[in-house]
């Protein structure tokens, strides 16, 4: 098993990092995550931690490929579902990359790295396809030495 190369899929479709909400609890005010926000990012510390399965936390420097997979609209007609499966169509619509890439990130702190300032190359990629899912490609490109 290589230890500096890491691959593993989030199935369903990504959700973005939602922006902290506040209530009222008595004389004080509290922060929280979103319900949908720390669901999503549960599930991600899930399917890093399987994926992690009898490996350390890398430690140095990582470059991340994160390629985003969403579904075309049912409204659209065959034509145009065919076209955005084949790439000739790309999602231009919400979420946004860099909102679903902060969550990812955060939940994958101290599970597959000790901190996501450690990705110092990362590419993105939001795509149409059958089923909606997130694949995450982390290769330790510098050891802490």
């Amino acid at each position: 098993m290589n230890d500096s190369v890491l691959t593993f899929t989030i199935p369903g479709e990504p959700v973005p990092k939602g922006r902290p909400r506040f209530a009222r609890r008595g004389n004080f005010t509290v922060a929280y995550t979103p319900e949908k926000t720390a669901s999503y990012e549960n599930l991600v510390k899930i399917k890093a931690a399987e994926a992690m399965t009898g490996r350390s936390m890398i430690e140095g420097a990582v470059s991340v490929t994160v390629n985003f997979h969403t579904v075309p609209p049912a409204s659209w007609s065959k034509k145009k579902r065919l076209a955005a499966l084949a790439g000739d169509v790309l999602p231009t619509s919400k979420p946004d990359i860099d909102n679903c890439l902060k969550g990812i990130f955060d939940a994958m702190n101290s599970i597959v790295w000790l901190d996501d300032k450690q990705a110092c190359s990362v590419t993105v990629t939001k795509r149409y396809a059958e089923s909606a899912n997130t694949l995450i490609h982390v290769e330790a490109i510098q050891s802490m030495t």
